[in-house]
């Protein structure tokens, strides 16, 4: 999987550069994204503007990993998707708690307004 990874203070940008996400792809997906839950900075945005499709077992991956970061008080938020991908996501209320947002911008925003949160409830 062809990915590029840009880091500021607060999360990691991680830009998918791939047409599709699969199932095939779904183990090194779980790997390379969970991956830094380990890393002092555990937030993720996924950048998802060159994905023109999405099959059920990468968007349920996706799910899963996460579920992961939530757990680990970790934002994990999805951004830039095309018009099939966003779709597919809406169609199905299981993806719900996903964090989508229409931009970069937007999603950067909402993880610094999830780390305040989560700073308050400590």
């Amino acid at each position: 999987m062809n990915v590029k990874i840009s880091t500021n203070g607060k999360f990691h940008a991680i830009t998918i550069h791939e047409p599709e996400l699969a199932a095939n792809m779904t183990e090194d997906l779980r790997n390379r994204l969970t991956f830094f839950l380990q890393d002092d900075i555990k937030n993720l945005v996924i950048i998802m503007k060159d994905i023109q499709k999405i099959d059920s077992a990468a968007a349920r991956e996706l799910l899963l990993i996460r579920n992961r970061f939530h757990e680990n008080q970790a934002s994990f938020v999805l951004c830039d998707l095309q018009p099939d991908v966003k779709n597919f996501f809406r169609l199905d209320e299981q993806f719900e708690s996903l964090q989508i947002t229409p931009t970069f911008s937007e999603a950067s925003d909402m993880v610094y307004l999830e780390e305040i949160e989560r700073e308050m409830m400590d």
